[in-house]
């Protein structure tokens, strides 16, 4: 048997991006990093698995360029995020009631690097008045 130790500081922590209240995408400051986000990267991509309709991943490709079909990323200080308010809206992703976080992992999709945004779900409590 050979064991192999594991560097805790090697592993991706905090690699999430996060719904706000304003239906924002918003990434951690690890996130951008692993999606190599910087002044270069324009826009993302969005996709759904068609083939599985109960899957409620996110697929996304960045983009060092504009793309009219692509969701511009806006950068403020050393944040970045994507305003998909109206995405969300339009496929019922309830980010009102719920918190909502994407676990990001990267893979390769017919030959190309992409994230598969992991969905995480936490009911908000509800205020007591």
């Amino acid at each position: 048997m050979k064991l192999k130790f594991i560097k805790a500081q090697e592993i991706d922590r905090n690699v999430k991006a996060t719904i706000h209240t304003s239906g924002k995408l918003g990434f951690s400051s690890d996130a951008a990093k692993k999606l190599r986000l910087s002044d270069n990267t324009r826009s993302v991509m969005i996709a759904l698995n068609e083939d599985d309709t109960t899957d409620e991943n996110l697929y996304i490709k960045t983009l060092d360029e504009q793309n009219d079909d692509a969701f511009s990323i806006i950068k403020a200080g050393e944040y970045y995020y994507v305003n998909t308010k109206a995405f969300f809206d339009n496929y019922n992703i309830d980010y009102r009631n719920s918190k909502i976080i994407y676990d990001i992992v990267e893979f390769e999709y017919e030959g190309e690097k992409m994230f598969k945004f992991i969905k995480r779900e936490v009911k908000k409590k509800k205020k007591i008045e």
